[in-house]
This record gives structure tokens, sequence and C-alpha cells, in this order.
């Protein structure tokens, strides 16, 4: 609105100067027109005022101008700390995301390497089968006391089983670790028919042998008549269960029983509860006298309990006199205090009065 009527203020202004410098070059009469000069007199007034309402309209134009150039800096100044604000809280969230990021990232590296060892470890026979030996002693030195097992134990035949567990009054229960990854890597990554029926072979062939060299560590009379084999790995045990049950109950008929972490854990928990009766079976003669002097110094303890009871009979039965006694001496205290010695039982003892020597001059 003020920009409006700024311009008209403007254009009748240009108007007026117009008019007037219209007037100042038509030539003059002869003789002065007084009405003409009345004219431009007041059209001149005219303009002054006009130029002054102009001043001050563009005065008012600049101080309006001024004022919301004010109040846009001020905005737009809070606009840009507020931004500046928010843009540093996302930044420092971002860092503490790339913190953990990179904290992520490190255990991820770590965690590759170590699964690149362990495939290293693996990768090797040796390596694999001291990788299964060292599960399955793990287990058994956690489980079973000291002198309940032998690893590497030397049978009458010259072979050396992973493990031997001593049973109680029985042979050694004989357990070995096999670990028959190649083939069953091979089965699981076989691409086509050919390739997983090659490695089915394979994984049968392995397991046959594996199973034909623990029956040979069982000899009667000396070992337990089964066997454990230890599979250290209970993706493994599950896929032979579930696709090779074949090679599974041909284990089961050579008295060879397959098993895995857990129940290697299970089966030592129940070795270790059969030797515990073992123990408290052989010491029954022993547990059988301790008993019996237990009794014996229960009943001495009885004896000393009845004993005390009766010393704390005679003691209730002593205070309860020496009370009787002590009412009695209230009451004849309380009669002498109020002279009051009417029904004085016939026959009651008197004291007598303790006697004093007449001094001289009495």
């Amino acid at each position: 609105m003020s920009e409006t009527l700024l311009l008209i203020l403007a254009l009748a202004i240009v108007a007026g100067i117009a008019v007037i410098i219209v007037l100042l070059l038509r030539p003059r009469s002869a003789a002065p027109d007084a009405a003409a000069a009345q004219r431009v007199a007041e059209l001149t007034a005219t303009v002054r005022t006009m130029g002054q309402m102009l001043a001050s309209a563009q005065s008012q134009l600049q101080q309006n101008v001024n004022q919301r150039l004010d109040a846009v800096t001020q905005n737009l100044g809070e606009s840009m700390k507020t931004s500046t604000k928010n843009t540093t809280e996302h930044l420092q969230q971002l860092h503490a995301r790339l913190a953990v990021i990179d904290s992520a990232q490190k255990n991820i590296t770590e965690l590759a390497t170590q699964v690149n060892s362990l495939q290293a470890v693996l990768a090797n026979k040796q390596s694999r089968g001291a990788f299964g030996q060292g599960q399955l002693e793990a287990i058994i030195a956690d489980i079973l006391p000291k002198g309940a097992f032998e690893f590497q134990y030397t049978l009458s035949n010259k072979l050396r089983p992973d493990c031997a567990i001593f049973m109680p009054e029985s042979g050694p229960l004989i357990i070995d670790a096999k670990f028959p990854l190649e083939a069953m890597t091979a089965y699981r990554e076989a691409a086509s028919d050919d390739e997983r029926r090659q490695a089915m072979a394979r994984v049968k062939q392995d397991l046959t042998k594996h199973i034909g060299d623990i029956a040979r560590y069982m000899i009667p009379g000396e070992t337990q008549d089964i066997a454990l084999m230890f599979i250290p790995s209970e993706s493994i045990y599950a896929d032979l269960h579930e696709r090779f049950d074949d090679v599974v109950q041909r284990a089961h008929r050579a008295r060879v029983m397959i098993v895995s972490p857990t129940l290697l854990v299970m089966a030592i928990q129940v070795i270790k509860q059969v030797r515990k009766d073992a123990q408290m079976r052989e010491a029954a003669d022993q547990i059988r006298d301790e008993v019996g002097h237990m009794l014996k110094d229960v009943g001495l303890l009885g004896d000393r309990v009845r004993k005390l009871q009766g010393h704390f009979a005679q003691t209730g039965k002593d205070v309860d006199d020496i009370l009787t006694s002590t009412g009695r001496i209230e009451k004849r205290a309380a009669k002498i205090e109020e002279l009051d010695f009417e029904g004085e039982p016939p026959g009651a003892e008197i004291i007598p009065a303790p006697m004093r020597k007449l001094e001289a001059g009495e």
C-alpha cells in the first residue's frame, strides 16, 4: 500500500513539473496575466506540498523497510543458531554411531580372523584330530575327578584310545574322538546329484572305517562291551542321524555309540553318579560303623540332657521354697511394722531378743 501511494505521488509530482515547464516555455503576452500567475503560484504550492508528502512517504517507506530488514535479520540469525545447534547435535550423534560402527567392524574383523584361523586348523587332518581330542579332554576333565580316567590309555593289544574311563567293578569305558569334516563339507557343498552321491559314499566309507577302528578297542573281559565315538560338532552329529541312518545303525550293531558334545556331557554325568553309588556301596561298612558311633553319641547326649533337666527341676523347687520363705518373712515384717500380733499361732517359735548388759548409772 505504501509503495502504491509513493508511486502515485511521484507521478503527480512529475505531472506538476511538466505543467510548470509548459507554462514557463509558453510565450509571454505583453501584459502580465494575473490569473495565470495565481495558477502558477497555486500549482507551485501544490507541487511543494506533494514533494513534502513524497519525502514523508519515502521516509516512512525507508523506516518500514529497515524494520522489516531487522526482523528478517533477527529471524535469520535465530534460524541459523537453531540450525547450527541441530547440526552440531546430529554430527555428535553421527560421530557416536560411527564409533559404534567402528567398534563393531573391529570385532567383526577379529571374528573373521578367528574364523579363518579355525578354518586353517580344521583344514589340516592332524590339527582337526587334535581339536576334537582337546574338546573331549576338556569335557571329561571338567566333570570327573582325577584318577577316574586316563587319556591315551594303553590296552593289552597295544592300542591307545583317546580316553578310558574307569568303571567300578568292571573294565574301562573307551571313548575316541572322530571328526569327519571333509566328507561332510563335500556332501553339503555338492552342486549336482553325482557330486552328492560321491560325497555320500565318502561319508559312509569314512564313518565305517572309524567304527571299525573304535571296535578294535573293545577287548572282551578287559573293557566295557560298548564304546563311544565322540563327534565334536552338533551340526555334523545331527546330519549323520538325519541323512545317514544306515551308518548309525551299523555303529549300533558294532556296539559303538555316536555322541555329540551335549550327549557326551550327559553320559559323563551318569558315569559320575554310577561311580559315586559304587563308592557308597564300598563304604557301606564304614558308614554303618560311623552311624553306630553317632547313635551312641546321641544316647549319651540324651542322658546328659535328662540329667540337666533334673538339675533344672531341683533348682526350680529350691527357688519356689526360697520364694515361700521370703513371702512369710514379708508378712511378719508387715505385722511388726503395724504392731499387729493378734492371731499369732500357738507354739510359734519365738526368737529370744539379744540381752544387753546394763551399764553403770542405769
